[in-house]
């Protein structure tokens, strides 16, 4: 399935918005990224509303038919989530996005979406920082012994001249 994303200079900057909105609390951030992401879409902007909890604490977000989106308010995530981190809240924006954009199929469709916006917004000092290390752990590894046959060489007839010795 083909899906499209926004550009990654785009991507970058709604999730910087929706970063700072989740740390300072800002709505303008929350309304900047939303608008961007809608626009790139050409859907109009989905009725959000904030909620402390929702299902005891076992939903993180919930999107209706009608296009209303229910979302734990970043004040409330905190508390008794397992994962209490920005980035979960984050995901779980995009995650309800997609139930939004893409009502067909919407759960795996909507997964899909989250990963494919998160994908390449690390910095590439990161990556390289990544890459350094997995290179390390290569050269620490101890490396294993191919056989002449793996190899590709033709193996010798050892056995047969220890056979002729034998006899002589």
């Amino acid at each position: 399935m083909r899906m499209v994303v926004p550009p990654l200079t785009h991507r970058r900057a709604i999730d910087r918005n929706l970063a700072e909105f989740f740390r300072n609390h800002r709505h303008a951030a929350f309304r900047r990224a939303l608008s961007e992401l809608c626009r790139f879409y050409n859907v109009k902007l989905p009725r959000i509303e904030w909620f402390e909890y929702l299902d005891w604490g076992k939903t993180a977000g919930k999107t209706y038919e009608d296009g209303r989106i229910h979302l734990i308010h970043p004040e409330n995530w905190k508390r008794g989530r397992v994962y209490k981190t920005e980035r979960m809240w984050i995901q779980t924006l995009y995650h309800e996005m997609g139930h939004y954009l893409l009502w067909t199929d919407a759960e795996r469709k909507a997964d899909v979406f989250q990963r494919r916006m998160v994908r390449g917004l690390r910095d590439a000092r990161s990556r390289r920082a990544s890459a350094v290390a997995s290179k390390r752990k290569a050269a620490l590894r101890p490396r294993k012994r191919r056989s002449r046959a793996a190899c590709g060489r033709p193996r010798r007839a050892v056995a047969s001249r220890a056979r002729t010795k034998r006899r002589a």
